[in-house]
């Protein structure tokens, strides 16, 4: 038995009036297949591009190893030239990935080769991160402290993305006063015999291809597997419920203050009673 997972969504491309009758006012995912051919980074970027613009740029590296109580939040646990980690993406598997890394500071020569796409939302213009991982990396399942609308932009390779929304909380064994499920859950071949929760979540699958573009809605959950190395650059707009204005507050200002309290109170107990009370479900 697998996931419950459908396809998502796919368009060649898509008016904004469309994107937002169809898929942003009803908060569902949508691959758009064809919408950046004439960006410069089409055609340019790839991971030789990159060595070769970013090379001498040291970026934060983080792996799948489980959250430890000393790990500050988005903590990276290790660092390397971009020349030095993309030789190794290239040269074999590694669990290495970049995360959130803003390349309108550190490489401003990239931000003449894409434009904000119109899709009749206000694009957040000084936050456009990248995402590199070699074969096999994945993150972890989780979402974002801010509950944004994600534009997810693929170059390079390929790799697999699993959606599920809000309302399957109950059903992924998700990891309390975190943005976290389960980190020993592996998503894209899970044990139903061990978590058989997961029997009752309803999610979204795809495939993600050079140029195409994954439209992630507010508080997603998001797990992703680089099948070959590549990378991704996300660009996002904030939350249109209320109800997720008042969740962002909370995960900015409370909850993420309050697990960082009770790491330097408890220690590793701390982090041990948020993985057992995971598998207590409602």
């Amino acid at each position: 038995m697998s996931l419950n997972l459908e396809h998502i969504p796919r368009v060649k491309t898509i008016t904004k009036q469309d994107f937002i009758k169809t898929y942003f006012k009803s908060q569902k995912p949508v691959v758009i297949e064809c919408f950046i051919e004439d960006w410069p980074a089409y055609t340019k970027w790839n991971l030789d591009y990159i060595k070769k613009v970013a090379g001498e740029k040291t970026v934060p590296l983080y792996d799948d190893r489980p959250v430890h109580h000393k790990d500050g939040f988005n903590q990276p646990h290790a660092e390397m030239k971009m020349a030095d980690y993309i030789d190794l993406l290239k040269n074999k598997p590694t669990k290495f990935r970049v995360f959130l890394w803003n390349i309108l500071k550190e490489v401003p020569v990239l931000q003449k080769d894409y434009m904000l796409p119109d899709f009749g939302l206000r694009l957040m213009k000084n936050l456009p991160m990248l995402f590199f991982g070699g074969k096999e990396s994945h993150t972890f399942m989780h979402y974002d402290i801010d509950l944004a609308n994600i534009f997810h932009f693929h170059f390079e390779g390929k790799k697999e993305v699993i959606l599920f929304d809000q309302k399957q909380n109950k059903h992924l064994y998700k990891v309390p006063f975190s943005l976290i499920t389960r980190e020993d859950i592996d998503f894209s071949n899970p044990n139903l015999n061990k978590w058989p929760n997961l029997k009752l979540a309803e999610g979204y699958r795809t495939e993600l291809n050079h140029g195409e573009i994954l439209y992630i809605p507010e508080g997603y959950w998001h797990y992703m597997k680089y099948i070959t190395p590549g990378f991704s650059m996300s660009l996002r707009t904030l939350y249109r419920s209320p109800k997720n204005f008042t969740k962002a507050i909370y995960n900015l200002f409370v909850m993420r203050n309050f697990d960082n309290l009770m790491r330097t109170l408890k220690g590793q107990k701390w982090i041990e009673w948020k993985n057992k009370k995971a598998l207590k479900t409602k």
